[in-house]
C-alpha cells in the first residue's frame, strides 16, 4: 500500500491504511478478537493468536481497516519463495458481514498485482470452516 490509505467499500467511514508500529497492540487485540472463538474448537490458540505484530508490521505488509478511529480488521501479506501469501486476514466479530473483509481481500488481491504476482495463497485450519465457505465465494 506504500503508505496510501485506501477506501475499499462503499461503508462510509471505513478506512484501510498501512499499519505503524504504534499500532501493533490494536492489531494484536483485532486479532486475538477475531481468531477467539476457534480456541475451543481447534484446543489451541490459532497460530495467528500467537503472532508478535510489532515485528511482523517491520517485516511484513500489514494492513488496518479502522472505523471510526477503530480498528475493526487486520490483513497481513508477504512474499514468500512460494509467491504471494495471505498470511492473515481478521475482521472484529462485531463486523462481519459487513463488507471489511471483502475489502481487505480485494486489497490483498490489488496488492498482489502490484507486485507482479498473478495469484495469492494462504492457509487456514480445517476446522475453521467459516473461512473455507468465505474464500470459496470469493
Amino acid at each position: 500500500m506504500d503508505g496510501r490509505q485506501a477506501s475499499l467499500t462503499g461503508r462510509v467511514g471505513l478506512v484501510i491504511r498501512a499499519a505503524t508500529a504504534a499500532d501493533a497492540p490494536r492489531v494484536a487485540s483485532c486479532v486475538h478478537d477475531a481468531y477467539r472463538h476457534y480456541v475451543d474448537r481447534i484446543g489451541r490458540p490459532p497460530g495467528p493468536m500467537l503472532d508478535d505484530y510489532a515485528g511482523t508490521i517491520r517485516r511484513h505488509q500489514v494492513c488496518l481497516a479502522e472505523l471510526e478511529g477503530a480498528v475493526v480488521g487486520v490483513l497481513v501479506l508477504k512474499t514468500t519463495d512460494e509467491g504471494f501469501l495471505l498470511d492473515n486476514v481478521a475482521v472484529d466479530p462485531r463486523h462481519h458481514g459487513t463488507g471489511v473483509g471483502r475489502a481487505l481481500l480485494t486489497l490483498a488481491e490489488r496488492e498482489a498485482w502490484r507486485a507482479g504476482h498473478r495469484s495469492i495463497y494462504l492457509y487456514t485450519h480445517e476446522r475453521m470452516t467459516e473461512n473455507q465457505a468465505l474464500y470459496t465465494r470469493i
